[in-house]
């Protein structure tokens, strides 16, 4: 039997709720109500061929009504005579939807946020309708929440930490906490010269509202003995802000740069060179330090999909980047160290060299088999000791 159940009735008020229509009339939006449901009855024959079913299902309509109400049309049957049965369904209010559903206090809790918000930041109630559910989650951060609000448009683009906002009851890890729902707040209240377009997303928070960040930082090892930066005779294993790096001008000819930390510690002593702790995808960091583009750049990752990506967006930096261990004769002699690539990347590199793109298309092909990958630490010491020395004796005119 398809006919619509009372249970039927619920599910559909429910995806109204789950739909956020529900809350949004309270935050001023388009009001539904009344708001006719989907009601799936007998036809004339079942009616007379199922007549005992079809009563026991008035029953149970009838006896749920309620929070909905039912429009009757009169059938007459030559046989059974006149009967009344369900023609509509209605929900007439929005407090008989949410109490049909069990939601009637959290709808009392979100008309107090859209009530508070009404009265402190009137513009939000766009975001209240548009995100109603979300807003709900966050009903007991709400007056919070409007407070930073509140004292970021009293103090646009402040130049200061998040650690400084000094307001009652709210700390440094309640903004950072929150920074996703803040900027959407932040977008509808501050005048467009407050918001710097260029950085989004919750990584973009601070320099998008002019908020003071972290610095970026670079760790990286000088390689050669004679290159002395510090005044003391020892392993010279340095970490400078992004800014304080990019003021440099080592006296070195090489750099190197690898993503795993053991073999950045653990990289043999060259002439004129040093190796820098990798950067994942974030070269940007290292592009500011114009002095590296006349140094001869080497990057040694995993032989994997995500190793060749990371190399390709290197290369959008330094075009002239080479690759360090990253071809198939150092893969396929260690083929008993090889493991799984769980996600692989798959789509086009451009900055590659066809060698490097052949061996890129031949693991996302699974040429080897599913997944194929040979992390960096996984070589031996004498072998990446053997390629520096074969390296330096192939470049006898910058020798490393």
């Amino acid at each position: 039997m398809s006919w619509t159940t009372p249970n039927d009735v619920k599910a559909q008020v429910q995806r109204l709720w789950d739909r956020g229509v529900l809350l949004a009339v309270l935050a001023g939006g388009d009001d539904c109500f009344p708001y006719r449901l989907t009601l799936k009855g007998p036809g004339s024959r079942e009616l007379s061929e199922r007549f005992t079913e079809v009563r026991d299902w008035i029953d149970r309509l009838a006896r749920a009504a309620g929070p909905y109400r039912i429009v009757w049309r009169t059938v007459n049957h030559r046989i059974l005579g006149s009967n009344d049965v369900p023609k509509q369904i209605w929900i007439d209010r929005l407090e008989d939807a949410l109490a049909l559903i069990g939601q009637a206090r959290s709808g009392q809790r979100f008309a107090a946020q859209v009530a508070l918000t009404r009265d402190q930041q009137p513009e939000l109630l766009r975001w209240l309708r548009r995100r109603p559910l979300r807003a709900l989650r966050l009903a007991d951060d709400w007056p919070r929440l409007l407070a930073v609000v509140d004292w970021m448009r009293r103090h646009p683009r402040p130049n200061l930490y998040l650690r400084q906002v000094d307001l009652p009851d709210i700390h440094s890890k309640f903004i950072e906490q929150h920074r996703g729902v803040l900027a959407e707040l932040f977008d509808m209240v501050l005048p467009e010269e407050s918001i710097d377009k260029e950085y989004s997303g919750v990584g973009g928070f601070c320099c998008r509202f002019g908020f003071r960040d972290k610095p970026l930082r670079i760790r990286f090892r000088v390689l050669d003995s004679k290159v002395q930066l510090l005044p003391v005779g020892t392993d010279q294993d340095i970490t400078l802000t992004q800014t304080a790096f990019a003021s440099l001008n080592l006296p070195i000819a090489h750099v190197f740069i690898t993503e795993n930390e053991v073999n950045f510690l653990a990289f043999p002593d060259i002439s004129n060179a040093i190796v820098i702790f990798g950067a994942g995808y974030g070269f940007e960091n290292l592009a500011v330090a114009s002095w590296l583009h006349e140094k001869n750049i080497y990057y040694w990752g995993d032989i994997d999909t995500h190793g060749f990506a990371i190399l390709n967006q290197l290369r959008s930096f330094f075009p002239t980047t080479l690759s360090l261990l990253m071809d198939q004769r150092t893969l396929l002699k260690h083929r008993s160290l090889w493991g799984v690539e769980e996600q692989q990347k798959t789509r086009e590199l451009s900055h590659l060299t066809p060698e490097e793109y052949i061996l890129y298309d031949q693991l996302r092909q699974q040429h080897w088999g599913e997944g194929v990958r040979l992390e960096q630490e996984r070589i031996g010491f004498y072998y990446l000791k053997n390629a520096l020395k074969q390296g330096a004796m192939k470049n006898n005119k910058d020798q490393f």
